[in-house]
């Protein structure tokens, strides 16, 4: 068993199966930012629109073929799987906003240190953090001040999509937090019907709540909210939790900070959307502070 774990934990080149998956992955993650940036609807109907469009691709499929998983889960189960559906919901209604005040870059590098928060939890629960894992948060501290600092030289939008940026990354490791004891024992399929389809119904009341138009959009509008939710949210999601059957979720928790470049890329060759040269080293700084809490041992995968 030991030696099963610390294989499992090593960092080392995945099978080719699972790197070309794991390729086709980061790319549908890497559109997320992009299209939320282009897509002409309300920052928290396009996080309703993507969770509720998910929700009904997975709930008829769950209770199909996993009513049974459903109906075992006991009481705090249910309460776990409802609360993390509405941090689910606290995370998209932080960060879809931020990509349209601060740069896709910006707004991805934050949103990345999802293991920074989730190590921070683990610390405050009374789990042992290592040094290392201190070490990589105090990088990963200083490049998002570096970054931060640079977009406050850019506009104070831009600084508030960054602190929204860094909130929804906070909520994205509550999430997973919170859930981990339900995924042990039911499927990702019926996990994310619960959640996805909570996260959906509590966007949809804050929608209403804030008088946000959640229908009327022209076709092309329609036609960007299916991609996000069929890229990032189902395609990407579903070949990543595949890769982690087979490879060192080490080695996945670091392949998927690629998106960032990648969405970077893919912002400033569709919305010619390029980050000052000055919030560069503060990008770089940061995700080498994370790869470092990654690497150090706090691996919670930051695909939602």
């Amino acid at each position: 068993m030991r030696a099963t774990a610390r294989q499992a934990d090593a960092v080392a080149l995945p099978p080719p199966r699972d790197a070309a998956l794991l390729a086709v992955a980061l790319v549908a993650v890497s559109t997320s930012g992009p299209l939320i940036a282009a897509t002409a609807a309300p920052a928290l109907a396009i996080a309703f629109w993507r969770n509720a469009f998910a929700g009904a691709v997975l709930i008829p499929v769950a209770l199909l073929r996993r009513v049974g998983e459903l109906r075992a889960l006991d009481r705090r189960q249910w309460a776990l799987s409802l609360l993390a559906g509405a941090l689910l919901a606290g995370h998209f209604a932080t960060w879809i906003p931020s990509v349209t005040l601060t740069t896709v870059a910006s707004s991805t590098a934050l949103v990345a240190t999802q293991p920074i928060w989730a190590a921070l939890l683990a610390s405050a629960s009374g789990r042992t953090v290592g040094a290392q894992v201190w070490v990589g948060i105090g990088v990963a501290v200083l490049g998002a001040a570096l970054l931060t600092g640079a977009d406050v030289s850019v506009s104070g939008r831009a600084l508030l999509g960054d602190l929204l940026a860094v909130v929804g990354g906070a909520l994205a490791a509550a999430y997973v937090t919170a859930g981990a004891a339900v995924r042990a024992r039911i499927s990702t399929t019926s996990y994310t019907a619960v959640c996805y389809s909570t996260c959906a119904l509590l966007l949809l009341a804050l929608c209403l709540l804030t008088g946000q138009q959640i229908g009327g959009y022209d076709a092309g509008t329609w036609v960007k909210l299916a991609a996000l939710t069929a890229g990032a949210q189902l395609l990407g999601h579903s070949l990543v939790n595949v890769v982690l059957r087979s490879t060192s979720p080490t080695v996945v928790s670091l392949a998927i900070l690629f998106e960032v470049p990648g969405a970077a890329l893919l912002a400033a060759v569709w919305l010619g959307q390029v980050p000052p040269v000055t919030a560069l080293p503060g990008l770089l700084v940061l995700l080498v502070g994370v790869a470092l809490v990654i690497r150090a041992g706090a691996r919670a995968v930051p695909v939602e």
